[in-house]
C-alpha cells in the first residue's frame, strides 16, 4: 500500500499542516483517521497509487517526494506494507469523494490522534522531529 504525509500548498494557510482523511463506513478500518492512499494495482509504482489514489478519494492533485516512514501490521482481515512518501497538494481542493471526512492538522495534532496501527511509524518520526 502506499500514502502521502499529504502538505498543503504552497503559500496557502495549510503548507505547514498534513492531511488525514477517515474511511468509509463498511471498509477495512471502517471511521479510522489515516493518511490518504491506497492499493498499489499492477503494473503501477508506489509514487504512481498514491497520486491516483488521492484523486479518487480526495480530488487532488499531489507531488510526491522521498519516503518518509515505512509500516508493517499484521491485521485479523490481513497484512498491510505500508509505504508513506512526503507528498504535497500541487493543485485542487479536497472533497469527500471516497472518504467519509477530512482534516488539515498540525504535527502536534497529528501524532496525538489515535491512527491505524501500520502509520505508527510515521507518528514515531513526527514525534522525534518535534523534540529535536
Amino acid at each position: 500500500m502506499s500514502a502521502g504525509l499529504i502538505r498543503g500548498r504552497l503559500g496557502t494557510p495549510e503548507e505547514r499542516l498534513i492531511l488525514v482523511s477517515r474511511r468509509l463506513s463498511g471498509t477495512h478500518l471502517a471511521h479510522w483517521w489515516e493518511f490518504p492512499g491506497g492499493k498499489i494495482e499492477l503494473g503501477e509504482s508506489p509514487e504512481q497509487a498514491l497520486i491516483r489514489e488521492v484523486h479518487e478519494e480526495l480530488g487532488l492533485t499531489v507531488s510526491v517526494g522521498d519516503i518518509f516512514a515505512v509500516g508493517h501490521h499484521a491485521y485479523p482481515q490481513r497484512e498491510v506494507v505500508l509505504l508513506v512518501y512526503d507528498a504535497r497538494v500541487v493543485a485542487g481542493e479536497p472533497s469527500c469523494k471516497e472518504v467519509a471526512e477530512f482534516r488539515w492538522v498540525t504535527p502536534e495534532e497529528l501524532v496525538a490522534m489515535d491512527l491505524p496501527p501500520a502509520d505508527l511509524p510515521v507518528i514515531e518520526r513526527i514525534k522525534r522531529e518535534l523534540t529535536s
